[in-house]
């Protein structure tokens, strides 16, 4: 309520939006008063005073009966304002179902009704009120129903637009992921957000709604005797216009002046909405922190009970050209307890495989795998329901941008509590009492105060914070915590991955106090209790991964390139990519009068990929081998626990020395982490 206030005072101030507010408020105050000040005056006929012209008595005349005519023009506010808005908001509701149909209906019924829209979006509005009036016949009703729904295609579209990019934040597929429905994530998360530019919409769509209804009346197909309204005196005003001018001018100017108060005030709302989304500040999502945490990690479990199994898992997506797939048979085990770390380039496929691992890659993508298996339960062969159930408790998910992450039109304690809701079954009460405890566990201060607050009201730290509470809302066995800290400096860094690893201790912590009782939704059994959660740490800092985590995934066009203990990754990385990207970091000993060491070239595009190895366009070992087969994973010798590497040529165990920057290479600042 108090941003809605804040914005209507930022409306009325600007010379535009304070006129037409004050003639909405006019025009509001006609249709209220004018009937009981001026109704009688309006119905009395006057035989001696038959299409006179102004006088002192009548001041705009009277009609063919003998009426006065601004008394009928005022009364006449009423009936014309409310039918419009009736019809407004018939074309509002209907356009709105129209437009999130897609979102709750089968693919086909969705595809049917976009098609309808797209076809009556072709029509001109008038159009289609005409030949909705000639199907619901003559009459206010039928007007009505008529300009209802022609405006409804118009309205169906745009919310079908503003859907469309919800629908893609972080935010809603975090509901997903904790079970949230299709109808209950339309109403709380998709909505609430495309609710304002709705709005600006309807106000100007209310003003096109009142010209429209007066353009049917002035036609006989609106209004009919003995009611009234300003397209109605308009058509009668034009039998005396060479007799009286004023009776047709007198409702023609009304109808202008209230079209022009909804469009105007429409407009300005939505310019100053506009200004003020312009605008926010907006961080930088290539700003690295300049350094890494040196984080204690618990002791891991051995992978031969593992928590999450993945066996040439594929992500694809239709192209122009044919499927284009970004993640091309990933293959890796996360053992219960064990921290892995996944780095890369941009476009590396880190990401498509934590979404395709968690279910939230949607049509038209498609997700394969020879194995997809999450506490043993196969995700890709069970239910959505079972799913839902199993990934909303024991898997947490901190995604990249927690301002995106968070729903902003609902606050934090009840984006929390909705998961323990969901799952739990716990009372609204309960759920949020659960929600303040998690915000207080990962050091929120003052934790019920920031419970009842918005996430633009904390900042970049204290949202991811929060995001890392919203994951413990269940018992997570998985955290996945893709780039973690995006654009927080190396202070709030430092803070999120140590919260990352202590909340995995207090998780086992909290299993082992309940090891007494039934193992809880999501575990394996009482053997697991007091095992620390698993952690996948995705990250283009590959310091950050080497400091947080036991095991790190190097991966590279969609592929894992290799897999190494990080104990070993300065000195037994054998993959080329790998050592370039070791070399890419700047050490402290680093000479500050050279040139900064660069990996030549860029990854290629997803669908660009060519039948040898991906890397060795940017490779100074390949050769026509590498150009033509692509290498699978195999085992070398590591005496610091397993390793694989997909290469031809490996190179040999210790230091690589660092490459020279030639000139014109491309210097992939997020590979390269940006800090020691």
């Amino acid at each position: 309520m108090r941003n809605a206030g804040t914005k209507i005072l930022a409306v009325v101030r600007t010379p535009v939006g304070a006129a037409s507010a004050a003639l909405l408020v006019l025009l509001l105050a006609l249709a209220l008063f004018a009937p009981v000040l001026w109704g009688d005056r309006a119905s009395a006929v006057d035989v001696d005073a038959l299409q006179q012209g102004p006088t002192a008595a009548h001041l705009l005349g009277t009609d063919s009966l003998g009426r006065d005519i601004l008394a009928r023009v005022l009364v006449a506010t009423r009936l014309s304002l409310l039918l419009a808005l009736t019809a407004t908001a018939i074309g509002v509701v209907t356009g709105t179902l129209l437009g999130t149909a897609p979102s709750v209906l089968p693919r086909w019924a969705g595809r049917l009704v976009t098609s309808v829209v797209n076809i009556a979006v072709a029509f001109p509005g008038l159009l289609l009120a005409l030949f909705f009036a000639m199907i619901f016949g003559v009459g206010a009703k039928g007007a009505v129903l008529a300009i209802g729904l022609a405006m409804a295609p118009a309205f169906a579209r745009l919310t079908q637009t503003l859907a469309a990019g919800i629908a893609g934040r972080d935010f809603v597929a975090a509901a997903r992921v904790a079970g949230v429905g299709r109808i209950r994530l339309l109403l709380r998360h998709v909505l609430p957000n495309i609710a304002e530019p709705l709005v600006v919409n309807a106000t100007i769509g209310a003003g096109m709604a009142l010209l429209a209804f007066a353009g049917l009346s002035f036609l006989g197909i609106g209004v009919q005797a003995p009611e009234y309204d300003w397209g109605r005196l308009l058509g009668e005003g034009l039998n005396q216009i060479y007799v009286n001018p004023t009776a047709a001018l007198a409702p023609g100017v009304a109808v202008v002046v209230a079209g022009l108060a909804f469009n105007l005030f429409g407009e300005t709302v939505a310019g100053v909405v506009g200004a003020r989304a312009s605008a926010a500040p907006k961080v930088p999502a290539s700003r690295k922190a300049k350094g890494a945490a040196t984080v204690a990690v618990s002791t891991e479990s051995a992978a031969s009970d593992p928590v999450l199994v993945v066996e040439d898992l594929r992500v694809s997506f239709p192209g122009a050209s044919g499927p284009v797939t970004p993640v091309r048979g990933v293959s890796f085990t996360v053992g219960a307890g064990e921290s892995v770390g996944v780095v890369g380039e941009s476009g590396s496929g880190k990401s498509l495989t934590a979404l395709g691992v968690s279910r939230l890659i949607e049509a038209p993508g498609v997700v394969s795998a020879a194995r997809l298996d999450f506490l043993g339960t196969p995700l890709l062969r069970a239910s959505d329901a079972e799913a839902r159930g199993l990934l909303g408790t024991s898997l947490a998910l901190v995604f990249q941008d927690p301002m995106t992450s968070f729903n902003p039109t609902r606050r934090i304690g009840r984006q929390l509590a909705e998961v323990s809701e969901q799952h739990q079954g716990l009372s609204r009460g309960k759920a949020l009492t659960r929600a303040v405890e998690r915000l207080r566990e990962v050091r929120v201060p003052a934790a019920e105060r920031r419970a009842r607050q918005y996430p633009h009201e904390f900042s970049g730290g204290m949202r991811q914070r929060a995001m890392i509470a919203m994951g413990l809302m269940g018992e997570p066995r998985l955290v996945i915590a893709d780039e973690p800290t995006t654009a927080l400096d190396v202070t709030v860094q430092r803070q999120v991955l140590r919260l990352l690893a202590q909340v995995r201790e207090n998780e086992a912590g909290a299993r082992q106090e309940g090891a007494a009782g039934v193992p809880r939704q999501g575990e394996a059994g009482a053997g697991q209790q007091g095992v620390p959660a698993a952690l996948l740490l995705i990250s283009h800092d590959i310091t950050v991964v080497a400091q947080s985590c036991r095991r790190v995934l190097v991966m590279y066009a969609g592929r894992i390139v290799e897999d190494l203990p990080t104990a070993g990754l300065r000195t037994s990385a054998r993959h080329p990519y790998t050592r370039a990207l070791l070399a890419a970091v700047p050490a402290l000993d680093t000479d500050r009068d050279a040139p900064l060491a660069v990996i030549p070239g860029r990854p290629p595009e997803p669908g660009q990929v060519g039948a040898g190895c991906a890397f060795a366009a940017r490779c100074a070992f390949a050769d026509e081998r590498c150009r033509a087969e692509d290498p699978a994973p195999s085992d070398v010798s590591c005496g610091k626990g397993a390793h694989r590497v997909a290469c031809w040529h490996p190179q040999g165990v210790g230091p690589e020395p660092r490459p020279a920057a030639g000139s014109g290479a491309h210097v992939d600042v997020e590979a390269a982490g940006g800090g020691a």
